[in-house]
């Protein structure tokens, strides 16, 4: 079968919708039949430049930056595309070519002009205004985040990524949460699937108990829907209540100086430490000493890839209570109310007071990855997608 997967954003770009579709693709382009014949042959577009990526390491053919005309020629080779978020361009292009669609949902572009379901006035979670078709809300809340002009553009493209999105052969939500919140039809959930990880990386705590110094962390990137400063903000409260931690923000991004700021504001010098973007052997060894981890998102977080991946290590995650990353985590985790830094606090101390809960739910929480993130079931999962979507078009004709 030809598969034509179109991702917008692609290595070298980092983020959770790269780092998902790449072992996708990569996983889809492994699969052999019976005579060790491809089951796919797999062709990857997307409108993110070469950078310094080898794109030579690639189980897959890649194609980066087409034209209209070579897109339209791939859209019409393929028998299968699948797009990661409801992206215009390929989503159109598959509807006139009379090509199945499978679009993935990595976030709400699909039900809301943002693509966060953040209310930007106030910054809140939206209650969907689009889909409850109060257009005007969506107009003034796109205002503030991009004016007026941009936000008519906006408004009037959503109609038809909605449109476009349910008409698609499969929409396939990365959280049942996702899937019932955006209640587009010709749905179904694929989790995401990462790698096993081996016991040797895993954070083993039983000869660390107790804990002298907790270290909680935070691994992403530094923008305000994460919540960073109301993680700081509990830092600041644990702190004057005379408690013994550290705080470790891996990662960095817009709000970096914010949260400076915060640090030295709140005199959290002592306690918080930014160790910037990492990478490769440099990002292992932050992550490895965080005993920890807190993702404190401020908005309805789809997935949340990097707890699937702290939890597959076996570490405890202290999470929002909100979105998809409260399902990921399940009863594995410890929860707060997102943006509240007193729950959060709450949380952080419980750990401080009794340090074998890290252990306790960090074995849990592997054991939860293991059942449901692994990344052979993701592939394996989107495969029969792919072959019921092109069976049924092959039924049409």
């Amino acid at each position: 079968m030809k598969l034509l997967v179109y991702s917008h954003y692609f290595a070298p770009s980092i983020g959770g919708v790269e780092t998902i579709v790449l072992s996708l693709a990569q996983g889809l382009a492994d699969l052999r039949t019976s005579t060790n014949a491809r089951q796919f042959e797999v062709t990857l577009v997307t409108q993110t430049p070469t950078g310094d990526f080898d794109d030579r390491t690639l189980s897959f053919r890649l194609i980066r930056r087409p034209g209209l005309l070579r897109l339209w020629l791939l859209v019409r080779a393929c028998d299968v595309i699948h797009v990661a978020g409801p992206a215009l361009t390929p989503l159109v292009l598959a509807k006139l070519s009379r090509k199945p669609a499978v679009v993935e949902h990595h976030g709400y572009q699909a039900i809301c002009p943002n693509g966060q379901l953040i209310h930007q006035p106030d910054v809140s979670i939206c209650p969907g205004h689009f889909q409850a078709k109060r257009y005007v809300e969506c107009f003034r809340c796109e205002s503030v985040r991009v004016g007026s002009l941009s936000s008519v553009f906006g408004l009037a493209s959503m109609f038809l990524r909605y449109w476009l999105s349910r008409g698609a052969a499969q929409n396939v939500a990365v959280t049942r949460y996702v899937m019932h919140r955006q209640a587009l039809p010709q749905s179904s959930v694929i989790l995401h699937g990462i790698e096993p990880i081996t016991s040797s990386d895993s954070l083993t705590m039983a000869s660390a108990s107790p804990l002298e110094r907790v270290c909680f962390g935070y691994v992403g990137r530094f923008v305000p829907e994460k919540g960073i400063s109301t993680l700081l903000q509990a830092a600041r409260i644990l702190r004057e209540e005379g408690r013994d931690f550290d705080v470790r923000l891996v990662g960095d991004g817009p709000e970096r100086t914010k949260l400076e700021r915060i640090i030295d504001g709140e005199h959290l010098e002592k306690y918080v430490r930014i160790t910037g973007y990492l990478r490769g052997a440099a990002l292992a060894e932050a992550v490895r000493g965080i005993h920890v981890m807190v993702m404190p998102s401020i908005w309805e977080e789809t997935a949340g890839l990097a707890a699937m991946e702290q939890m597959m290590r076996g570490r405890l995650v202290i999470a929002s209570d909100v979105g998809g990353l409260a399902e990921v985590v399940g009863d594995t985790g410890l929860k707060c109310t997102p943006g509240r830094a007193d729950a959060l606090a709450e949380c952080m101390r419980k750990v401080l007071l009794d340090t074998s809960i890290v252990d306790v739910l960090g074995k849990k929480a592997r054991e939860r990855a293991l059942q449901l993130f692994m990344r052979a079931r993701m592939v394996d999962k989107h495969a029969d997608v792919y072959r019921k979507c092109f069976a049924r078009a092959k039924q049409d004709v």
